[in-house]
Parts: C-alpha cells; structure tokens; sequence
C-alpha cells in the first residue's frame, strides 16, 4: 500500500496531464467520472489534486464529494484554496461536514469562517459539539487549548475496569484515536491515567484506582503549542492531557495534532529565517507579498549602503593597495555564512530547549572554538591560494589570512550571541538568523579587514 500512495504522489507531481485530464473533466461537467477518478484515491491524495486546480475548479470538486471524504480531506487543503472553497460553500454543507471532524479540527475550520457564516454552522451542528467548539474557540490558536480535542475517555477512581472498557465501547464512536483512559475525581480533577492495554490484561472486577499511574504530565490551555510538542517529544508522549488550574480535565492533545504543529513552527521558523512572514502564505496579491517582503530588504540595503560607507572611507587604502578589492568578497561571504551558521544552530537549540540561558557562556566558549578551527583551516587555504594561485606578496597573504580568522571567529560569536540576546528579552530568536545578521556580518566583516589591510600596510 505504501509504494501505491508513493507512485500516486509522484504521478500527482510529475505528470501534468493528470491535472489536464480533471480539468478537461471539470469543463465538460463529467462529475461522475472525476469521482470515479477518486474513488480509489487517499482523501489526503485527492486535497492534493484540488490544491493544484484554479479557485474555480477546486471549489467544484469539492462540492462533488460526500460529506465524509470532505470531512477527511478538508484540513489537507492550503489555507488559501479551503477559505475560497469555503467562502462559495454553503452554511448547512460546512455544518455538515464539522459535525464529522473531531472538535480541535472543528474549531479549527470554524475559527476561518466570518462571523455570520460560524453562527450558522454552530446553530447547525450537534448542540454537545457546538458547546464544546464555542469553548475552545475562546483559546488562541497557538496554544495547547487551540488544538487540543475536548473527546477523551475518562472514568471515576471507583470504577472497575468493566465500568471502563463500557466507556471505551460507548465513546469509539466519537473518537479515533484512544490511548489511555482518564481516572478523575468526582469534580472531574485529573488523578492520572490507565493504558488501554491496562483494561485487557487485569480482571473485569478490578478497581481502576488500583492500576492507575499518578505519574502524569499535563499543560494548561494557554501553554504555547511549541511548548507542547517539545514536552510530547522529549517524554516520548502520544497523548498529553490539558487541565486548567485546579486540575480539571478539559481535554487532551494527541500525537497527531503535534505532529502538525511541529511542521507549522519549522515552516515558520524558515520564514523568518528569510524575514517572511506567514501571511504570505495565504496571500494571492503580489502587492501584499511585496508589502511583506519589503521591510526586511530594507534593512538589507540599509545595511550595504553602510558597507558603502566603510568601503568610502577605506579608498585611499584600496586605491594603494588594490589587490585587496578582489577579496572583498570572499571576507563578506565566509563572515556572513560562518554568522548565519551558528545563529540557525542557536535558534533550533533555543526553540527545543537544549540550551538554558545560564549555560549560554558555555555554548558561546564552544561556538568560539568552532570559529576558530574553522577560520584557521580557511584562512590556510586561502593563503595557499592567493600566494601561488593570484602571486600575492606573502606577507598580503599572511595578512588577508588573520583577517579571515578574525572576521569568522568575530562573526561566528555574534551569530551565537544574537539570538541569546533576543531570547532574554523575549523576542522571537528565529528572527535573529534572517537578512539582519547577514547585514551586520557584512559591515563588521568589511571594517575588520579593511582596518587591518590598512594598519599593516599604510600606517
């Protein structure tokens, strides 16, 4: 089954005819034969095929669907394609289809619809799921109350074990995915929790208290979502409960939804890393995208136009010694790279949390180091180079190579120290690795060595 759904991806991605055959289909309105096209193709497979179809076309196949492949395929689609599909859909169709989704999901196509259109979804669905989606829409989206699911299986500590394989039965219906069961108190405050293999392998008349483990993690609603992807990954949890601040059981977050979320904060983080932002992801005007883009290209040119400066002020001494131009270049490039380099490193530390603020020295000690060994195997290299490759004067060589190892090892600790910087004082670190080092690399790198050529050779 696996090499089916791969060679399905590649045929998706490779072979435009595929998509010229469904919208040919599509114009001659050939609704039965789009879906037989689908009828043996993965819902996540078919969001696919609509996330490459026009606006038009897509909001067509969509509505060609059955209530239950839509409900499987609706949160595959990008963000942009599902608000256009949505916009054109009916109230009662998309109340239909969230009363299908599990009640994180629900919340999550709910929160995307105009006021108006949410209301009558609401008013449309089972009144339980209404209750539950209105309570979770209270919580920002990025936090643990944003994407847990309000369906668990939970029992009181003086049920059997009988008392709880019936909870399971009854709530199967309801809920894909159950890895433990809940043991609650009366006031339905979390005591702890029970495998479900726990109810196969000890006596139907065995009390559940007897068994539970106590020994439980949770999170509140308001913990950032990162935060709990980082404690799921590092427990190795498919499951974490959320309780408020007495404990209560609200509901639970499961592999899945981590899953999610970790491949939303690595696209985010990458964004900034470009200074993007993720409204260009669901944007459709060049003139928005630009408006986004722009800032951070100006700190770019602010920038170079600094480096403008510092060349200016260095002209005689290039004018003198002229062979120093041509390594312009290379001193910006190998700075800026050797910054960008430990900023990314620093960053994925800070965000997984393997680095504390107060052990920082330790990693700034050792990113220190790396700067140096890597400087020195550089700057050799480039001393070989510009001696017997460009017949530079040896001692233009020796001095362009301490250059070199000055400009890395300096730029390898402020890409370090940045994104520290930034996370003391509560900023986004991820923004520290985007145009902004590159830029300051470049100015410091372009001072250092023009100083340096200068001191040596024209003082």
């Amino acid at each position: 089954m696996a090499e089916e759904i791969k060679s399905l991806h590649d045929l998706i991605n490779e072979d435009p005819e595929i998509l010229d055959n469904i919208n040919v289909l599509i114009e001659e309105k050939a609704a039965q034969s789009i879906l037989t096209i689908f009828a043996d193709i993965h819902p996540a497979d078919i969001a696919e095929i609509i996330n490459h179809l026009s606006p038009g076309n897509a909001h067509y196949v969509f509505n060609l669907l059955d209530t239950e492949t839509a409900s499987e395929l609706i949160l595959e689609l990008d963000e942009n394609i599902r608000e256009k599909i949505l916009e054109e859909t009916d109230a009662l169709k998309i109340a239909d289809i969230v009363d299908e989704l599990d009640t994180d999901d629900a919340t999550d196509i709910v929160s995307e619809l105009p006021e108006q259109v949410a209301e009558q979804v609401l008013d449309n669905i089972e009144p339980e799921s209404s209750e539950e989606v209105k309570e979770l829409l209270k919580y920002s989206e990025d936090t643990a109350g944003g994407i847990m699911n309000s369906d668990f299986v939970g029992v009181y500590e003086d049920a059997t074990i009988a008392g709880a394989i019936e909870q399971v039965q009854l709530k199967s219906k309801d809920i894909d995915h159950i890895y433990y069961i809940y043991v609650l108190k009366q006031n339905d405050e979390l005591l702890g929790y029970t495998p479900l293999k726990s109810l196969l392998i000890h006596p139907l008349n065995t009390k559940i208290n007897t068994i539970l483990d106590e020994d439980i993690l949770s999170v509140t609603p308001e913990t950032d979502q990162e935060e709990v992807a980082n404690i799921m990954k590092k427990y190795d949890m498919v499951a974490i409960p959320v309780v408020d601040e007495k404990g209560i059981m609200l509901g639970r977050i499961t592999i899945d939804d981590v899953v999610d979320v970790i491949g939303e904060e690595a696209e985010e983080d990458i964004q900034k890393f470009a200074g993007l932002s993720e409204e260009e992801e669901i944007s459709d005007s060049s003139l928005t995208i630009s408006k986004i883009r722009l800032p951070w290209l100006f700190v770019a040119l602010f920038g170079e136009l600094v480096s403008a400066l510092v060349l200016s002020s260095f002209q005689a001494s290039i004018e003198k010694i002229f062979i120093a131009s041509f390594f312009i270049p290379i001193v910006m490039a190998m700075g800026g790279s050797s910054g960008t380099q430990a900023a990314i490193v620093m960053v994925r530390r800070l965000t997984e949390h393997d680095i504390w603020l107060k052990d920082s020295y330790k990693k700034l000690s050792k990113e220190f180091l790396v700067g140096l060994f890597n400087g020195l195997i550089c700057s050799a290299v480039l001393l070989l180079a510009t001696h017997f490759i460009f017949k530079a004067e040896i001692e233009f060589s020796i001095v362009l190579s301490v250059s070199l190892i000055i400009i890395m090892v300096f730029a390898t600790v402020l890409g370090s120290t940045i994104p520290l910087f930034l996370k003391k004082f509560g900023a986004d670190p991820a923004i520290a690795t985007g145009p902004f080092v590159t830029t300051m690399n470049d100015i410091f790198a372009l001072s250092i060595y023009l100083w340096i050529i200068t001191f040596f050779f024209l003082r």
